[in-house]
């Protein structure tokens, strides 16, 4: 999720643990705590653009990480707030419950978290998008009124109604997903697309609508549902594979990783001015309503380098919305039931 959704969780977490017994200061090193793991961000600025996605939310969105540096992080803080007489194991407690809620909320985005590293498994639900004021601003409403009250009673109530609310729009969004699911298999089937696989993701900023990709022998299929559409009639918009267009690449290191890391939902198409582009089909496309050559929010351009190691280059392009406003718009109306007239 977004810093501040991050933040305001970890702040909340940081008061149930210790608000009791560090007041404010509960609240402030909650916060840290939920933004800790973000800052794998740093170090991936000094290495290339596969390693960096592949060090995003890997070992500081784990279990391993949680367990291992909560105590150091405790012992610190400890010795910051020496007059507190607060144990260092009670700071440990309030960063690793503050760790471990950050990755259980990325769990429910679509990227992808490395829970038990080092295992290479990522846990994503894709229920909800990266950033969703529904969940942030309610529950931020309730921490600014736990951080302006001395009340200690009063507060604990409004940190644990944050927590309930929230929680219960996460839980909403799981069961958005699955009526969303259902209705995507209906379209399929009463299309006749024969398909491997799909997936169901949230569409920005909501969980109304919900976005869905469809894999098939020679291509994908990318559709919109929403919640208050009057039929499960979605109109699919069909990219081919083309993954022979990178045959000559396969035995590259970076490729298989970031293959790995898009889950194998990407298309290729050649690229204007030599190489190709990679695009990862798990973010949708730029523009709304997508059209065949739409390019998608997450794509790499890949280049051969002649006598080099690995002989390929990857970068990612600028994320840049050419129209963006008429994107949204387009999303908001189709979020509300209306779809693209052809």
């Amino acid at each position: 999720m977004d810093s501040l959704s991050q933040i305001v969780l970890g702040a909340a977490v940081g008061h149930a643990v210790l608000g009791r017994e560090a007041k404010n200061k509960a609240l402030l090193w909650g916060a840290v705590a939920g933004t800790i793991p973000d800052l794998d961000v740093i170090p991936g600025q000094f290495v290339d653009t596969v390693t960096r996605l592949e060090m995003h939310r890997g070992f500081s969105h784990s279990i391993l990480f949680a367990v291992t540096c909560s105590p150091i992080f405790g012992w610190l803080v400890s010795k910051i707030h020496k007059k507190y007489s607060i144990s260092w194991f009670k700071w440990a407690q309030l960063f690793f419950w503050g760790i471990v809620t950050h990755f259980m909320l990325d769990n429910f985005t679509t990227w992808g978290t490395q829970v038990f590293y080092p295992f290479e498994y990522r846990v994503a639900w894709r229920t909800i998008f990266v950033i969703d004021p529904i969940y942030t601003f309610p529950f931020l409403a309730f921490l600014l009124l736990v951080l302006f009250s001395k009340d200690h009673r009063f507060r604990q109530k409004m940190n644990y109604w944050g927590l309930a609310v929230s929680s219960l729009y996460l839980l909403i969004s799981v069961v958005n997903k699955n009526i969303a699911s259902h209705a995507v298999e209906q379209a399929l089937d009463q299309q006749n697309i024969s398909w491997q696989r799909y997936e169901t993701f949230a569409s920005p900023f909501n969980t109304i609508m919900w976005i869905t990709n469809v894999e098939t022998d020679s291509g994908f299929y990318t559709g919109y549902y929403s919640l208050l559409d009057d039929s499960t009639n979605i109109h699919f918009t069909f990219f081919p594979k083309n993954h022979h267009l990178i045959d000559d690449f396969r035995g590259n290191d970076n490729l298989k990783k970031l293959m790995r890391l898009s889950n194998y939902w990407y298309k290729i198409v050649p690229a204007d001015s030599g190489g190709v582009l990679y695009q990862d089909l798990r973010f949708a496309t730029i523009e709304f309503p997508p059209k065949t050559d739409s390019r998608f929010a997450f794509t790499y351009k890949i280049e051969r380098i002649p006598a080099t190691n690995p002989g390929i280059s990857i970068e990612r392009l600028p994320f840049v919305y050419a129209e963006r406003t008429q994107t949204l718009n387009g999303l908001w109306k189709r979020l509300q039931g209306i779809k693209p007239v052809d």
